[in-house]
């Protein structure tokens, strides 16, 4: 029998030829190069998972998990939403800007999701969500339209760029680590780590 992490003779490693480690945060200039591609090429999914990844600063099991009523009143998206991350079991509050309102409510409208949907469903089953997996080739797809390199950028890397978008401005750890949700100031120390 074969250890789940070790590779037979005849087989590679599926870690093999990867780079491992921390993802880089997206700087401003590929944000708005990511939106603007988005935007015109009106893929309003996309653009709402962007938009609200960047924002809500979630990890990818918790983005994809949301759900319209998590922060939208009725029709609207609200300002600030507060979310129970699976991780910690901690609930963290985010806002979210008007750019990720409107892209929200744009994808909302054209789904035509309900309260009760999940915000980013599964394209093969209206009841699940897009899955961590899925996120992850999307991301994948925005960098290689900016021709990033795919290995240096990845789910963690949306959690990462608003947190260090706020650090290079403020300086201020302590925000960070609340905006985040951590609860040792060591992790919040890594995260900004360049």
């Amino acid at each position: 029998m074969m250890d789940s992490g070790i590779a037979s003779k005849g087989s590679e490693a599926w870690i093999k030829g990867k780079l491992v480690g921390r993802k880089a945060p997206f700087e401003s200039k590929e944000i708005w190069a990511i939106q603007v591609r988005l935007q015109m090429a009106e893929r309003l999914r996309e653009l709402a998972l962007f938009n609200l990844g960047i924002d809500s600063k979630l990890r990818a099991c918790d983005l994809t998990a949301l759900r319209v009523r998590d922060i939208c009143h009725g029709a609207q998206a609200s300002f600030r939403a507060i979310v129970l991350q699976r991780k910690p079991q901690r609930p963290v509050q985010f806002e979210i800007t008007a750019p990720a309102r409107e892209a929200v409510q744009a994808w909302i409208r054209r789904a035509k999701l309900e309260s009760g949907d999940y915000l980013f469903p599964s394209r093969h089953n209206r009841h699940d969500d897009i899955g961590t997996r899925q996120y992850a080739r999307v991301l994948r797809s925005w960098g290689t339209e900016l021709a990033l390199d795919p290995s240096g950028y990845g789910t963690h890397s949306m959690r990462r760029t608003k947190a260090s978008l706020i650090y290079k401005r403020t300086k201020n750890l302590r925000a960070v680590q609340l905006l985040l949700g951590h609860s040792k100031i060591e992790s919040t120390v890594q995260y900004c780590a360049q």
